[in-house]
């Protein structure tokens, strides 16, 4: 597999890698729609199971259809270059072409996602999008969490997360029928999102499109009712008048969307020890070890082999 992923062109890298950032980034918008409401009716462990469970349509089109994620090429080229099917060089070009042509798919379905949701309309409003707001609201918590995130926390869940993600792709590598590549993607992918694990290629959709949402002031103010109890959202609804610890608590909560919310904290505080650490756990935990256990040569084979060589 990383003989034929080295072989590739830059244009075909590039293509593939697109398409990988839109596919992962069609599995992240489905759980964020799916995951607005359903907790608030079916609980928060529930609320996790579903949202990563439609999340994992994401690989399954990434595996199934074809493309180029950096994630899964992390175990990939690993294993390849530890076995000499190919260079490291190979490998490090693959890695960097991949993870740039990610990101460029995943912001072009951003921006197509926010111009048909998030744009302004003829009466120069903008748009809310889905349930009045409750999807920009529920991109832009997504966002917030992640983006609020220490640097050591973000490095350790993208450890765990590329762990599983890897694990996914060997399942369905071992699966024969399309129907065995679903199950085999399904679980481990249903995992690591309930979990709240770090996905470097999710977090190029995720956060994006909460930045994009919190420049609409509607769709803030929407997410800020996120902080207020059950009894002060009854009553905000009912057109009651909020107790003054409430008022603070929705105006700080926009404080901080102000604060944390720009691309320089993106970038730092989540995309490089997230991607990091989906290198880790991809090339580590999964490669390496699967290669020693499986395709290391023992001592005398590779002793036999240069004196062969010789």
């Amino acid at each position: 597999m990383s003989q034929k992923k080295s072989t590739l062109t830059f244009g075909q890298l590039l293509i593939l890698g697109i398409l990988a950032g839109v596919y992962i980034g069609f599995g992240a918008n489905l759980a964020t729609m799916v995951g607005q409401d359903i907790a608030k009716y079916l609980g928060n462990g529930f609320g996790q199971f579903m949202f990563g469970a439609v999340f994992s349509v994401g690989l399954m089109l990434v595996v199934i259809g074809g493309a180029e994620l950096f994630t899964g090429n992390n175990m990939f080229m690993m294993i390849g270059a530890l076995n000499g099917s190919c260079s490291w060089g190979a490998l490090l070009k693959n890695w960097v072409i991949v993870w740039i042509a990610n990101f460029i798919g995943s912001l072009l379905l951003v921006y197509i996602i926010a111009g048909g949701f998030y744009g302004v309309g003829a009466d120069g409003t903008t748009s809310v999008g889905l349930f009045k707001g409750a999807v920009g609201a529920k991109s832009l918590l997504i966002a917030k969490g992640k983006l609020e995130l220490t640097w050591s926390a973000a490095f350790c869940r993208a450890i765990l997360c590329n762990w599983l993600v890897c694990m996914a792709v060997w399942l369905a590598l071992a699966s024969k029928d399309v129907v065995g590549k679903v199950f085999a993607i399904f679980f481990p992918i249903m995992a690591f999102v309930a979990s709240g694990f770090e996905h470097s290629v999710a977090n190029m959709f995720f956060i994006p499109m909460g930045l994009v949402v919190s420049h609409i002031p509607a769709i803030v103010d929407v997410a800020a009712k996120s902080v207020l109890t059950p009894d002060q959202a009854a009553l905000l609804a009912a057109g009651g008048t909020l107790p003054p610890d409430a008022i603070a608590a929705m105006a700080a909560f926009k404080a901080g969307v102000a604060k944390v919310f720009t691309w320089k904290t993106f970038l730092v505080n989540n995309l490089v020890p997230v991607t990091l650490g989906n290198i880790v756990g991809g090339s580590i935990f999964v490669g390496s070890f699967y290669w020693y256990a499986y395709l290391k040569p023992s001592a005398p084979a590779a002793n036999a082999d240069k004196s062969a060589k010789a």
